[in-house]
């Protein structure tokens, strides 16, 4: 595990150590997930496949949201 401290600039960007990029090989244009737990923050490589399943899923709900009949009635106010 390596630990290293940054600074936060004015406009709240980080840089990430060339040592820790390298070794979990975060490229330009790599997305990262950020979960914020009270004062503490975890940075986590984004890999897409991981999502997937998630990602279908919050699609078919939101289709079915969003074709609600009920809604429709909305429109009309």
């Amino acid at each position: 595990m390596r630990a290293k401290i940054v600074k936060v600039t004015d406009k709240g960007q980080i840089s990430i150590p060339t040592t820790i990029r390298d070794a979990i090989k975060i490229r330009r244009g790599d997305e990262l997930l950020l979960l914020e737990d009270g004062e503490n923050i975890l940075i986590q490589k984004v890999k897409k496949s991981r999502f997937k399943d998630l990602l279908k899923h919050a699609e078919n709900v939101a289709k079915k949201l969003w074709s609600n009949k009920e809604d429709d009635r909305w429109d009309k106010i």
